[in-house]
Order: C-alpha cells, then sequence, then structure tokens
C-alpha cells in the first residue's frame, strides 16, 4: 500500500476521539503521543523532537520541518508557558487548534501529538484545580500530558501522580517526572525512578515516558555540564521491565555529539526543544549547542536579515531592558509581541518559519535520527486498528505493598539527595 493510501486509513481510524469531536471535517493527523512513542521505538537508536511551540510561527516551521522529514512529532507548550499565567500568547487551549490548521493549511501528513508539558504541581494545595483543570485540557485537543509533581517530596510525588492520573484518558500519551530539573544538582537516582515507576504499576497506571534531573537544565545553558548519558543509559536500563521510554528535557545548551548518544545509548524517545527554537525564530546569532550568542556588551546577536525586522528586534530589545530582563529573561517577549510578529509583512514571517524550519530539520534528521519515523506511526496504528495502542507493560507490582502509609515508609527509607530549594521553573 502507498502512503497516501495508509494515510487514510490511520485518518480514520487513528485520530482519539477529542480530536474527532473537535475536527470532525480536518484532514490532520492529530494523535496520541503514545503513537509517536511507539514509533520512535520501534525505529531504534531514535527520538523525535517536542517542539514548544511558544508562538505561531515556531509552529509552522516545526510542522514543516516534520513533513520535509517525515518524521513523527510532537507539538508542546509547558504550564508556565501557557497555562493560567502564561507568558505566551501560544496557550493549552489554543495549541491544538493552530496545530490543526496548519497541518490542513500546509498539508502536513506526519502523525502530530498535541502535549501538555510540565503540568506542575507544586505542592498538595494545587491538586482541586488540577482536576478540574486537566480534563479541559483533553477537551481542548490535547493527546499527551506530562504531570509534573517532581517539586515535591518522592512520596508527594507518586501520590499526586496516583491522584492525577484518572483524569488522563486511558488513550493519551502519559509522562512523568522525577528530580527536578537542577542542571548538575540533586541528580536522579536508579531508586528514586525506580520508585515512581513501581508505584504508578502497582496502581495499574503505565506512563509512556519518565523526565529524569540527568544533568540538564531549562533555558541557555550556562555551563557545559550537560545531559549525563551514561546515568540516563542506568536509569532506563532499570526501567525497562517496565516499558517506560525516556523525555529528555531541555535540549538546548547541549552539543550535537551528546545528544545523538542520547538518542542511540538510551530509551529516550522524546527530547523537549524549546529555548532554541524561540531564538532561531527570532533571528538571533545560535551556536552548535543552540545557545543564542552574545557579543562584547552581554546583548543578543541579530543576523542580518534574518528572524524579525531590525526596527522590532530593537522595539523587543528596549522592551527588556525597561523591564529588567536578560538572558532566559526574553521568553516572557513572547506574550507582548505575539501580535506584533504577526502583523509583519508575509515576507518576514515566512523568513522566519523558515529559519525554524532548517533548524528543526537538521535536528531531526542529523542528530534525533528521527527522519521516516511517520511509517513507524501509521503501522503501529494500523496493526492496533485503533487511536488506543494501549500500555506497553502490564501491572506486576503488589497493590498491597504501594498503600499510602507503604508509600511514605519506602520514601523515608530512601534519603535521596534533591539539592538545594529554589524555584526552578519549568
Amino acid at each position: 500500500m502507498s502512503y497516501q493510501s495508509d494515510f487514510d486509513k490511520v485518518l480514520e481510524i487513528g485520530r482519539p476521539p477529542n480530536i474527532r469531536r473537535l475536527f470532525p471535517h480536518s484532514r490532520a493527523l492529530l494523535v496520541s503521543g503514545k503513537v509517536i512513542d511507539r514509533a520512535l521505538t520501534a525505529k531504534g537508536g531514535a527520538m523525535t523532537m517536542a517542539a514548544n511551540g511558544r508562538s505561531h510561527i515556531i509552529i509552522r516551521g516545526a510542522l514543516q520541518a516534520a513533513q520535509r522529514a517525515r518524521a513523527a512529532l510532537i507539538i508542546e507548550i509547558a504550564r508556565s508557558e501557557g497555562g493560567a499565567d502564561a507568558y505566551c500568547a501560544t496557550n493549552y487551549w489554543n495549541l491544538a487548534r493552530q496545530v490543526d490548521a496548519v497541518c490542513n493549511e500546509l498539508n502536513i501528513t506526519v502523525p502530530v501529538a498535541i502535549h501538555a508539558d510540565h503540568y506542575g504541581i507544586k505542592q498538595e494545595a494545587d491538586l482541586p484545580f488540577a482536576r478540574t483543570e486537566i480534563p479541559s485540557l483533553f477537551d481542548a485537543g490535547m493527546t499527551s500530558i506530562a504531570i509534573d509533581a517532581s517539586h515535591l517530596p518522592d512520596d508527594l510525588n507518586l501520590l499526586a501522580s496516583i491522584d492525577l492520573a484518572r483524569f488522563i484518558p486511558s488513550w493519551a500519551g502519559h509522562e512523568t517526572e522525577v528530580g527536578e530539573i537542577k542542571g548538575k544538582l540533586g541528580l536522579s537516582t536508579v531508586a528514586e525512578a525506580l520508585f515512581l515507576i513501581q508505584g504508578l504499576n502497582a496502581h495499574d497506571i503505565f506512563p509512556d515516558w519518565i523526565a529524569l534531573n540527568n544533568g540538564t537544565t531549562h533555558g541557555i545553558e550556562a555551563s557545559d555540564q550537560g545531559i549525563q548519558v551514561e546515568l540516563t543509559a542506568e536509569i532506563h536500563r532499570a526501567l525497562e521491565p517496565y516499558g517506560v521510554s525516556g523525555a529528555q528535557h531541555g535540549t538546548s545548551g547541549n552539543s550535537a555529539d551528546r545528544l545523538r548518544a542520547i538518542a542511540a545509548g538510551t530509551r529516550t524517545t522524546k527530547a523537549n526543544v524549546a529555548t532554541a527554537l524561540q531564538m532561531v525564530s527570532w533571528g538571533l546569532r545560535v551556536n552548535d549547542y543552540g545557545n543564542a550568542l552574545l557579543d562584547d556588551q552581554g546583548e543578543f546577536i541579530k543576523v542580518e536579515g534574518e528572524g524579525v525586522a531590525a526596527e522590532l528586534w530593537q522595539e523587543m530589545r528596549d522592551y527588556a531592558h525597561r523591564q529588567g530582563w536578560t538572558g532566559g529573561g526574553y521568553k516572557k517577549l513572547n506574550l507582548v509581541f505575539e501580535n506584533r510578529i504577526m502583523g509583519q509583512p508575509r515576507e518576514i514571517r515566512e523568513r522566519m518559519a523558515r529559519r525554524v524550519e532548517d533548524f528543526v530539520y537538521s535536528l531531526l534528521v542529523d542528530v534525533f535520527n528521527a527522519g521516516d519515523s511517520a511509517d513507524y506511526a501509521l503501522e503501529a496504528i494500523l496493526e492496533t486498528g485503533s487511536y488506543d495502542l494501549g500500555p506497553k507493560a502490564g501491572r506486576t507490582e503488589f497493590p498491597d505493598d504501594w498503600t499510602e502509609d507503604k508509600i511514605r515508609e519506602r520514601a523515608a527509607a530512601m534519603g535521596t539527595d534533591k539539592g538545594p530549594a529554589g524555584d526552578f521553573s519549568d
């Protein structure tokens, strides 16, 4: 069969119920995050990009790159970026609509998951609101979610994750997280990861991905510490019986060689890219690590004739200076200037998207080994005959060993090092 005939069949059976309800006449193949994970797992030695859609331009460029690479893709936004207190115009409730519209406009035929990244639970008091808000995200077209209670101690992380799992549709992609992302501080351990995954398994909860604190940071990487590949591989080997893949956060600032090692030597299938895409779209000069370069005065370097118009970039810089924003703080410009960016002439908007496309394509094909992974995604849906691929593993842990009291006892006995306290924002 041809890709087109397979595509038509998969379009009929592979779109989850919320997507079919929202977009009944769409030709966009929006699928569960499980489909994306299975595709990259089947290809082997490969991970795909979870492109952070902080702006409409980034969404367009990333989708064009995935189509060009024939790669399965994830488009995501985090709670801090697109939740109730957002600093981006893209949010949890309009992301799927933007992706669906662009896919139909540009005839994007690769499978795409819509992921609510870092749904952060920073205190137990966050849980009641989350029980209401999470279903609204799936009503709005999310097909995958990361419940991130890693800011809490191990027992509360697990208990919060058990609590909120009942609000995630069984067909949806599910990411969990152990270890708050702090760079080289408070690195995750095998014991912590097993504690979380085994505890979830005992309650019939089978995440597709786990994110670790494996030595990286969010935003602009300030050192060459970077992702600890062997630590990641060690934890993934320990989790193999539970069918959990890795989700790599904070790829900006890590070399292509290190990212290739993560794809080839660990069970990672999802790699988040955020800050680099923002900087590339604006037309800033970035190095091979995806970090924006600075001049002698500590200012970002704008590439002439690339990204936003020179006059608009000057306005953005001036606004950031007035607000006291430097470095990673420039991310807050997204919400303020999205409409100004979209109001630029077509040729400028198109060059912005094209720069993102070229950057994403290079990562997908030359670094992540994600090229042609769309074929594996279609095969997974056709073999299953459904949008719901089910879990990769069954329950092997005994529920009686993972009651609330025993969870607290186990956590107290681990004595893990979480690193320093602080606001390590996702």
